[in-house]
């Protein structure tokens, strides 16, 4: 069952816009973390991607995670680039992967960490990943082993999940998506400018179809979640978080709220006004332009730390 355009005729209810604030967040608190607990109580992460052209994606996701407070890092990826990644996030357990002669990670490798995919409270799935029809692939695989484990499926590893609309359907945890513009309309056949135009429509017929929530970035990012009448809407940030990177440290955040207990919308909503705020940080510092999705990491503690009292 694909995604489809929505027909002629077909009704275009609106989802009731909220303005993502502070006041907001204090409602939605994140759960407290013990004071006696240890990392497993914190919730452990695993990252999925890479590739040998872009390993970096596996660094700014899996500390973006540990900086939103998740106790424990894993990382797989291929093997090539696996001691790489290693050396540069020393917090990490780091698992090679099979990988095809791309460079990409094998689809059919995934069964070799299904002991880390079951035990995993937040996995990525997508950064790094150029192949879509590999990254594709590698969601069905590792969907097959989840057992309470909240999904987060960005870049090229959403581009296949209009082929089968079902996959997702079966997951204890909604999953959340990270698409931009151009992602969404890959994923769904409108083009940019209907998306422009009227992005809350397909917003919300992809979280039905998908059972999801779906965050569409761009400079209002907005945020549905599958059987919500209410959309959310993130104004803050500023035009330098469009840069290389800045996707891979999004999904990361929002992965490491999720391993954390937040249930996935929080998490997305907290996420997005996370990321947007350490933007403004080094906006301050550094100036609107310029900064680099590496410089967000460091923000993000501060930046939960404020929010939070």
């Amino acid at each position: 069952m694909a995604l489809r355009k929505m027909k002629a005729g077909q009704s275009k209810v609106k989802l009731r816009e909220v303005e993502i604030d502070a006041d907001l967040l204090t409602a939605w608190k994140l759960p407290v973390i013990d004071e006696e607990g240890d990392k497993e109580s914190r919730g452990r992460v695993l990252f999925i991607g890479g590739s040998a052209e872009m390993l970096g994606a596996c660094v700014l996701a899996g500390v973006a995670a540990l900086r939103a407070g998740a106790g424990k890092l894993q990382i797989a990826t291929p093997r090539t680039v696996a001691t790489h990644v290693g050396v540069s996030v020393p917090e990490a357990r780091v698992l090679s992967l099979k990988e095809t002669k791309r460079g990409e990670a094998d689809p059919e490798g995934i069964h070799l960490i299904a002991e880390h995919i079951k035990a995993a409270q937040a996995i990525i799935i997508g950064p790094g990943m150029g192949d879509e029809r590999a990254a594709g692939r590698v969601v069905k695989n590792v969907v097959r082993y989840v057992e309470d484990a909240t999904l987060v499926i960005d870049a090229n590893a959403l581009n296949k999940l209009q082929e089968n609309s079902r996959l997702l359907r079966g997951l204890r945890r909604t999953p959340i998506l990270t698409p931009h513009l151009v992602e969404m309309s890959e994923m769904t056949g409108e083009t940019i400018e209907a998306l422009r135009l009227d992005p809350q429509t397909t917003l919300r017929r992809v979280a039905e179809n998908l059972h999801a929530v779906v965050v569409l970035k761009g400079r209002k990012t907005l945020i549905a979640a599958h059987q919500r009448e209410t959309c959310f809407a993130n104004h803050a940030g500023n035009v330098g978080l469009a840069t290389s990177g800045s996707g891979d440290v999004l999904a990361g955040i929002i992965a490491g709220l999720a391993a954390r207990g937040a249930k996935p919308v929080e998490a997305a909503v907290w996420g997005v006004h996370v990321h947007a705020l350490a933007g403004e940080r080094l906006a301050r510092r550094v100036g609107r332009v310029g900064y680099l999705a590496r410089e967000l990491l460091a923000e993000i503690p501060q930046v939960m730390s404020e929010l939070e009292a």
